[in-house]
């Protein structure tokens, strides 16, 4: 057969070419939303060229001919099986919220049959068309199989997406075979899809929009098919086969006028109803702009409701449902490039405004996307979503994907068109990549990819390292309260996303992070259950004890879905979309006040790279009720893996005993309800937790949480629900379906001067562990201030961190004065010397001989010795006062812009302490360097 069709379309190709001076319609004329006649020389040497197209195409004259023997066979066979009201021909549709209630009344023919309930997740299995019973209408329901495999009659509202998928199935093969008619001229196509077509539309021409019986949310956002406007996928199957079938149609005496009021119906139904703040919107344009292509001009209608009308709504004119484009690009970051939901829905946004300028390009070729220039800039700052793995941060409603490659497919499509090589290049280069890292294999699914990709991407040098091109070591995107931090390369790569609950799609995750390590997401977020309307969903999924936060009083919580509680970020380095010279670190310090508990809560999270090139991290949370009193504070924890096992700090496992603690029948939220396997200790000292990921042929994936102890402090092992936000290829196929091992801190008192503090210290065994020992303490006359000692792996270089809530806080010692937020110092045991000093959030600061004074404001400043000189940047106006280096008394400062070096002078004798050399910088430097 795959012979016979591809002699076939060599021999039609070559009759193309031998006759150029054919004749097509006119540019107006039909098929002209994916393509036109004028252009079908060009594609069918396209397709003949071209395997991954030659392939789909194949593929589709395959997957019909069956369906073309069975309709030989019997004409009636594949119509039939349309769900339609076949015997009671209701003409009236009635809903109860989002579900199915009944139909009634009486048209002329057939009318289609409405969905069954908005939310998709079902317990019965959809049938295959070959097991859809003809003409099927029964009073009592629908007869499927439930997921014990026995079959049963049920009411539609029972059945999920069932009653549009056969349809939409069915519609794909006649559009399908509308196609093929196109491109071979066989008329067995168009004979084949005709009666469904005509069926079909006269159902829906004699069928009224549906009407919700409680008149609530559902009578707004209905479509004419289902349950939500953005479902209408149909619509797009539609008119696709209208477009390629309009001669044949005409010729059959199809009636037109019907077909074209239908769509006139729809793209009517799309704009009176849908959400206009949201994804939904851009969704509901693109059908929107399918409505518009395929209709006359204003002028052939005598409701004047033809191409012009159904443009303007699309892209200038607003209504109470249905925001322009024009309009609804103003939502977008202008700044970031960020649209305010979560990243899988942000990155299909992209995607529709992406189709839908590429649409009415192909129709006007006037480079239509080049006057909107945010959407290249949203398609780039996607990248900002991804792990270095590849895949998008999973929290709210999303999960760990690539990015959709046709958002720079069609970026390609338009740089091809139009001659922008210089981008293109980059495009391609970026695409490539993914290819060459298998997370993209090049073909078409459907007739948009067939006529808008370009046949072959060029090759280039440009963007090896994409990812990192298009990327920061922090990123802030405030409208969806997300802040990511990464460091490292490769396998040492390490990232850090914390979220808070802004925007659409939210979840209610106080400061929810997940963490990237050892090639995995090993701290995921738990995405989102079966449905949102699933209780899973809603009791668990969306809730606190689903992220990496910290529960109040086991009751933590707020509304779910459009979410109106960000953090506030309060300090971080470097800045965002900078990249700094100093890369041994990134940090963040956000504040959250959790709602329903009146709780102030802050989280500092650190990358820290280690004596070489792996890393560990640090968590700081604080948080305490603004009421005094009792209070309970529970930190989760998730990570992938097959086991977790509670060690005290000899690595000897300690005595866990199951309990009963934590669960709704005590007060606490419903998601506690989804906790199994609980073991608990009671103990103030410090723990380490360590998570174990096995692999098949790798070695052991082990994280390691050094547990800062406390008084009124338990520590609880658990199994919580599999998290829905990994998929194939993010995670391991041995974790992918399995429960999540669940760290959970309580502590029964407030964890504010006295917080939880963690460093997770990834790494693979067998290789290197960045970290040797960590040793927690603080300062009885700051009890506020933490102070975190990380032993390296060499056994004689430390860390030391000094940690305050905020940037006023003062420490003073005998050796230390600290006014700001932290100190982060690398010293080498036995030397006087520091490695290197990072200082952020500082007034004033005292030790190991440095000072640094600022200039009104604080700074961020790093210092790192390079062996007789010590480099310098730093963000803002200082005094530096440096100690005397292995007896050198003298010193001179060197500074530098753009790389070159602008001034130098002698450090000055400090006058009051004779042991130091005082500099100044009067301005942030990038570079700086004080050479002895």
């Amino acid at each position: 057969m795959i012979i016979k069709i591809k002699m076939f379309l060599v021999a039609l190709v070559m009759v193309m070419l031998m006759c150029p001076s054919v004749s097509f319609a006119q540019e107006l004329g039909h098929p002209r939303i994916y393509t036109t006649n004028a252009s079908k020389t060009e594609f069918l040497e396209s397709i003949q060229s071209t395997e991954w197209k030659k392939s789909l195409v194949d593929k589709k004259i395959i997957n019909l001919e069956k369906y073309l023997e069975y309709c030989e066979k019997d004409p009636t066979w594949l119509v039939s099986r349309l769900q339609m009201n076949w015997k009671t021909k209701h003409d009236k549709v009635f809903l109860k919220g989002g579900n199915f209630s009944h139909s009634e009344g009486k048209a002329p023919v057939p009318t289609v049959r409405f969905s069954g309930t908005r939310d998709w997740a079902s317990d019965y299995k959809r049938p295959k068309l070959e097991e859809v019973e003809p003409y099927f209408d029964d009073p009592r329901g629908f007869f499927l199989e439930n997921k014990e495999g026995v079959k049963e009659w049920v009411h539609s509202s029972k059945i999920g997406f069932t009653i549009e998928k056969i349809n939409e199935q069915i519609i794909s093969l006649i559009e399908d075979a509308a196609f093929l008619y196109w491109v071979t001229g066989d008329e067995k196509y168009a004979a084949f899809a005709k009666p469904v077509f005509e069926t079909y539309m006269e159902g829906m021409y004699y069928r009224d929009a549906p009407i919700d019986l409680e008149n609530g949310t559902q009578q707004r956002i209905s479509g004419l098919s289902t349950f939500e406007v953005i479902h209408e996928g149909v619509l797009v199957r539609l008119a696709t086969t209208y477009d390629f079938l309009y001669d044949y149609f005409k010729k059959e005496k199809v009636n037109i006028a019907h077909s074209d009021a239908v769509f006139q119906k729809w793209g009517d139904q799309i704009i009176v109803n849908g959400i206009p703040d949201n994804n939904w919107n851009l969704f509901q344009a693109r059908f929107l702009t399918y409505v518009a292509l395929v209709l006359d001009n204003n002028k052939a209608y005598k409701n004047g409701k033809g191409r012009e009308y159904f443009l303007e709504y699309t892209f200038n004119t607003s209504t109470e449902r249905q925001l322009s484009i024009d309009e609804s690009l103003l939502v977008y970051d202008q700044e970031t490039g960020m649209w305010p939901e979560c990243p899988t829905y942000s990155v299909h946004v992209i995607a529709s405004l992406l189709d839908i300028f590429t649409l009415l390009d192909h129709f006007t070729d006037k480079n239509e996307l080049s006057n909107y220039p945010i959407i290249e800039k949203a398609a780039l700052a996607s990248f900002q979503y991804l792990f270095p793995s590849g895949y998008m941060a999973g929290f709210g409603d999303s999960g760990h994907k690539p990015l959709p490659p046709e958002n720079f497919e069609l970026l390609i499509s338009n740089y091809r068109k139009y001659n922008n090589t210089e981008k293109e290049a980059i495009i391609s280069g970026l695409l490539n990549n993914m290819i060459s890292k298998g997370e993209y294999n090049r073909k078409a699914d459907g007739l948009f990819e067939l006529f808008f990709y370009v046949d072959d991407l060029k090759v280039t040098k440009d963007a090896q390292d994409g990812l990192s091109k298009l990327t920061s070591p922090t990123f802030y995107a405030s409208n969806i309260s997300m802040f990511n931090q990464r460091l490292g390369k490769g396998n040492d790569a390490i990232m850090v996303s914390l979220a808070g609950s802004y925007g659409n799609h939210s979840h209610v995750n106080g400061i929810s992070m997940e963490l990237f390590a050892n090639n995995y997401v090993l701290g995921p977020d738990s995405g989102k259950g079966p449905s949102y309307w699933h209780t899973d969903h809603r009791d668990y999924y969306s809730r606190f004890p689903a992220h990496n936060t910290v529960v109040v009083d086991g009751k933590s919580d707020y509304g779910a879905m459009r979410g109106y509680h960000p953090f506030s970020l309060d300090n971080h380095f470097p800045k965002t979309g900078d990249t700094p010279n100093f890369d041994k670190l990134t940090f963040s310090k956000v504040s959250f006040l959790e709602p329903e508990t009146k709780a102030n809560q802050q989280r500092f999270t650190a990358i820290i790279k280690g004596k070489n090139s792996k890393g560990y991290i640090v968590d700081v949370f604080r948080s305490k009720k603004q009421e005094e009193g009792n209070q309970r504070h529970d930190y989760f924890y998730h990570n992938l893996g097959q086991s977790l096992e509670i060690l005290d700090t000899t690595a000897k496992p300690l005595n866990l005993a199951e309990t009963t603690d934590f669960g709704s029948k005590l007060g606490d939220l419903k998601a506690y309800n989804y906790l199994t396997n609980k073991k608990k200790t009671e103990t103030a000292k410090d723990v380490h937790a360590l998570f174990r990921l096995k692999s098949k042929n790798e070695a052991d994936n082990l994280m390691k949480v050094w547990v800062k102890g406390s008084e009124n402090q338990s520590i609880y092992k658990a199994l919580s629900p599999k998290s829905n936000a990994l998929s194939d290829g993010s995670a391991p196929a041995e974790v992918l379906d399995k429960g999540m091992e669940t760290l959970i801190v309580k502590r029964d008192a407030s964890a504010w001067e006295n917080p939880f503090a963690m460093v997770f210290n990834p790494y693979v065994e067998g290789e290197e562990n960045p970290v040797t020992n960590v040793i927690y303490s603080s300062l009885k006359e700051n009890p506020n201030t933490q102070v975190i000692e990380v032993l390296l792996n060499d056994n004689k270089t430390t860390d030391k961190i000094i940690l305050n809530t905020n940037e006023e806080d003062i420490i003073k010692t005998d050796n230390l004065y600290q006014q700001g937020l932290v100190s982060i110092t690398r010293k080498v045991k036995d030397s006087q010397a520091i490695e290197y000093l990072f200082l952020s959030g500082i007034y004033n600061y005292q030790q190991d001989g440095w000072g640094i004074v600022a200039s009104g404001t604080p700074v961020t400043i790093s210092i790192q010795r390079s062996e007789n000189t010590f480099v310098i940047e730093n963000d803002g106006p200082i005094v530096i006062r440096a100690p005397f280096l292995e007896g050198k008394k003298s010193a001179e400062l060197q500074v530098y812009e753009n790389g070159k070096l602008i001034a130098s002078r002698k450090g000055q004798i400090n006058r009051s302490n004779p042991e130091q050399l005082e500099f100044r910088l009067s301005k942030a430097y990038s570079k700086a360097i004080i050479v002895y």
